[in-house]
Parts: structure tokens; C-alpha cells; sequence
């Protein structure tokens, strides 16, 4: 398997070397034309001065006489001067005369190629590179104008000069400027190749901690933490610091979990016993016959305990189904009706409790959307979470208003306050209150958390509030 290391790295190298080829290559074509376009500049402006000045000697002798010294000296000089070889010939092409600026050439009856002589009489020059039919033992760069008067009104050619430079010359020129060049991305790609490796470990090496501390995870080590990134300030930091904050959460899921493997045990040990210990006392005789019925009401009621406990685990698990889907069923009922018979069946605990009920429901019928079970299954538990936290003798409030195209439904009781910092926990899964607070023992911290879920699923809210005695649940529900 490649690592994203090596994947990264070898991304970054082949970037650079694609655009380092590019670079190079829109480099040499350009320095090539450039220096190719200067020295035809310079071998046709030579050209030019040596056409005009030939010219000019027609005008004033009336023929060519190259072994003039004044003429070859001048032809000479612009031979030193532009580093290059100058021939005179004659209208058809046959060479007159020839130097490098050191010495005259020989070339009698040597002519120019005609396809040359015959662009020059079309045109009126040529530009190129040629070895001028084996006159030249390299190919050189050439630049051949004609020689032309006025006669009369006819324009005559009266002959032709050609300059050519040495095109080893310019060859060396751009190999040297291409030498220069290379050597020059060398060292630039060296050190994009140091310094992507040193990134591309910069990146990688956190994700690899993460990997390790995630192994650790899969292993129990919930307490592994990813430090040392809180100061990046980019994605990097972002990803370990969500990674803690899951490690956080994973370690109190660990932690609530274990707590509620404890209490499940605690609660399934007592009745459990208490039922089996009876029913062998029953048994053996060592419960005397009179007193049968009263310990079998025991055995009755903790068998009830135990019922109650499998439910509350029942519904955990249907919960947690119900919060893998992505839908939920919606349907309209009368919200009133639900919350009267969640009353009704809570009636026997609430009297029990001494506890007096103060209901304010909206006349008529309320119309909302949600699933009718599972918002009874929410009502039920909040009635019955206040009928078991409320002191006996106080009252239990449930009032249910229209507000902002939701229906608000508050459930109030009088008892001991909650602590600020255990409000945020009440939803919690296997969170329980503080058992001084309740009268009842055989609580798993489900209720609330049922409560959460459902509501979070039906896309609804729900908040606490306990002060000076008086806790408050409130939620909402979208009017139909």
C-alpha cells in the first residue's frame, strides 16, 4: 500500500518536473528566436550598407572594379566589424568577389544557386540558412539583396551582395544560455524535492499519530489524546482537535457505559435474589404458610421491577434504530387527547404521590404533526419524571400554548433544584439524578434521553430550567 506520503511526494515531483520540461522548452524556443532574430537583423542591416555603398560606387565609376583598394577596404572592415563572410557577385549570380575581413576569397566561376538568385529578382531578398550549394562547408545564416540604379525609367540590377554569418557561433551562444538555464532548474528542483519531502512529513506525520491513537482506541486505551497541533492553526489542528473532542465522548460512552452495566447488574441483583431467596423460603417451609401471601406480593413486585427494567432496555434499543433512520413517520393527531390519556394512566402514581395537577390545554382540539406513540411515549416519561421528583403534596403543572406555528408544551413541578451543572446531563444516556433527590430507586437513566431522542428525530426542541425549587421541561411540536 502507498502511503499518502509517497503519494503526495511523488504528486509534487511530477508537477515539478512537468513544469520544469514546460518552462525549459518555452525557454529554449525563445532564446532561440530571439537569437536567431538578432543576428538576421544584424546580417540584413550589413547587407543593407553594403548594397547602398555598392550602389553608390555604380553611380559614381559606372562598373565594379572589386580590386579597388578603397572598395575592398571598406568591405573588409564591415567583415571585421560584423564577424561574418561578404560576397559580391554579378546580376546572374557568378561570385565577383569574396572575404572574411582577414583575406579575399577565390571563388571564380563559382555561382550563387539559382533558386536564391531567382527569390532576389522575385522578392528582393533572401533570408535563410543555407550552405549556398557547397560554396560553404556549414550551413550558415544568409542575407542576399540585389545591387540597383536608376536608368533612365528603369530601375537595373547591376549586381548582388550576400553576408553570412557563422551559425556555429549562435549555436554556442544558446547552448551556453540552455546550459545555464539547466543547471539553474537543477538546483530549483533539488530544493522543491527537500522541500516538499519536509512538507509532505509535516502533513503526513499527524495523520499517522491518529491512525495510531485510533489502533489504541480499537484496543481500550480510551485516554489516548492527540497533542502537540493546537498552535497550526489550519486543518490539520482542526482534525485533531475533533478527534479529541470524539476521543472525549467515546471515553464517556466507555465511562457511562460501564456505570450503567453496574446498575443494570445492581438492579437485576437485588430483585433477582430477593425473588429467588422467597421462593425457596416458600419452598423448604421456612416461610410459615400465614405468611405465604405477603412475601409472595414481594416476589410480585420485584418481578414487576425487573419487567420494567427489560422495557426501559427495550426501548433503548428501538431507539437506537429509530436514530440510524433518516425517516420518521409524520402524521397529524390531536395533541390534547394524547397528553388527557397520559394523565389518565399516570392518575394512580400521582395520587399516590398526594400530588394535585393543574392542566391548561387549548379548547378544541390540537392538531400537530409527529408520530403519535412515540410522543406519547415522551409525554408519559416527563409526567412521570415530575411525578417522581415532585415533593407530596405540591402540584404538577402541564400547560400547552400555540406559539410561532408550534405547539409549547411546559410540564412544571415543585421539589428539590437541580444543580446547574447537571442540567446539560439530564439527557444523557444512563445519567440518573442524584438518588436523595427521588423517591424512586429503580431508575436506569433512560427516560430523558428516550425523551431527547424522540424529539430530535421529529426535529423538535426540548429545554430544562430548575430554580428555587421549581424544574420546568418545555418542547415543541409543529402545529398541523
Amino acid at each position: 500500500m502507498r502511503s499518502l506520503y509517497r503519494r503526495q511526494l511523488t504528486m509534487m515531483v511530477g508537477i515539478m518536473l512537468v513544469s520544469f520540461t514546460l518552462l525549459a522548452g518555452a525557454f529554449m524556443l525563445l532564446s532561440y528566436r530571439y537569437i536567431m532574430g538578432e543576428t538576421r537583423d544584424s546580417v540584413l542591416r550589413n547587407a543593407g550598407y553594403i548594397a547602398s555603398f555598392t550602389s553608390t560606387y555604380y553611380r559614381r565609376y559606372l562598373s565594379l572594379d572589386v580590386q579597388d583598394e578603397f572598395y575592398s577596404t571598406y568591405m573588409a572592415s564591415i567583415a571585421r566589424i560584423s564577424n561574418s563572410h561578404i560576397i559580391v557577385a554579378d546580376p546572374e549570380g557568378g561570385v565577383l568577389y569574396a572575404t572574411d575581413g582577414t583575406q579575399v576569397e577565390t571563388y571564380e566561376g563559382l555561382r550563387l544557386p539559382e533558386t536564391l538568385v531567382s527569390q532576389v529578382k522575385n522578392t528582393g531578398f533572401f533570408n535563410g540558412m543555407t550552405n549556398l550549394g557547397g560554396i560553404y562547408s556549414e550551413r550558415r545564416y544568409v542575407s542576399l539583396l540585389p545591387v540597383t540604379n536608376q536608368v533612365g525609367p528603369l530601375m537595373v540590377t547591376q549586381g548582388m551582395v550576400l553576408v553570412a554569418a557563422d551559425a556555429s557561433n549562435l549555436n554556442e551562444m544558446w547552448a551556453s544560455t540552455a546550459t545555464i538555464f539547466f543547471f539553474s532548474a537543477v538546483v530549483v528542483f533539488l530544493i522543491s524535492v527537500i522541500a516538499s519531502t519536509l512538507t509532505s512529513a509535516y502533513q503526513t506525520r499527524p495523520l499517522n499519530e491518529m491512525a495510531e491513537a485510533a489502533r489504541k482506541f480499537g484496543q481500550g486505551e480510551f485516554d489516548t489524546r492527540v497533542t502537540g497541533y493546537e498552535d497550526r492553526g489550519d486543518e490539520i489542528s482542526d482534525l485533531a482537535e475533533a478527534f479529541n473532542s470524539m476521543a472525549n465522548s467515546l471515553e464517556k460512552v466507555e465511562s457511562q457505559r460501564s456505570e450503567f452495566i453496574a446498575n443494570v447488574s445492581h438492579e437485576l441483583k437485588t430483585p433477582m435474589t430477593t425473588i429467588a431467596g422467597f421462593a425457596e423460603g416458600i419452598l423448604d417451609g421456612t416461610i410459615p404458610p400465614e405468611r405465604e401471601e405477603e412475601y409472595l406480593q414481594i416476589v410480585v413486585s420485584e418481578t414487576r421491577r425487573l419487567s420494567r427494567l427489560v422495557r426501559r432496555m427495550l426501548d433503548l434499543s428501538r431507539l437506537n434504530a429509530l436514530t440510524q433512520s433518516t425517516v420518521t413517520a409524520q402524521e397529524t393527531f390531536d395533541f390534547t387527547e394524547v397528553m388527557s390519556q397520559v394523565l389518565i394512566s399516570l392518575e394512580t402514581k400521582i395520587t399516590s404521590r398526594q400530588l394535585d395537577v393543574e392542566v391548561k390545554l387549548p379548547k378544541g382540539k390540537l392538531m400537530v404533526w409527529g408520530d403519535p406513540d412515540a410522543v406519547t411515549q415522551v409525554c408519559y416519561n416527563l409526567l412521570d419524571n415530575a411525578a417522581k421528583f415532585a415533593a407530596p403534596g405540591t402540584a404538577i403543572t402541564v400547560q400547552i400554548i400555540k406559539k410561532d406555528g408550534k405547539a409549547q408544551t411546559t410540564i412544571r413541578n415543585l421539589g428539590a433544584t437541580i444543580p446547574p451543572d447537571e442540567l446539560p446531563l439530564l439527557f444523557e444516556r444512563f445519567h440518573k439524578a442524584d438518588y436523595s433527590r427521588s423517591m424512586d430507586r429503580e431508575g436506569v437513566g433512560l427516560g430523558l434521553y428516550i425523551v431527547k431522542t424522540i424529539l430530535g428525530n421529529l426535529k423538535e426542541n426540548i429545554t430544562v430550567t430548575s430554580e428555587d425549587g421549581v424544574t420546568q421541561f418545555q418542547f415543541t411540536l409543529t402545529l398541523a
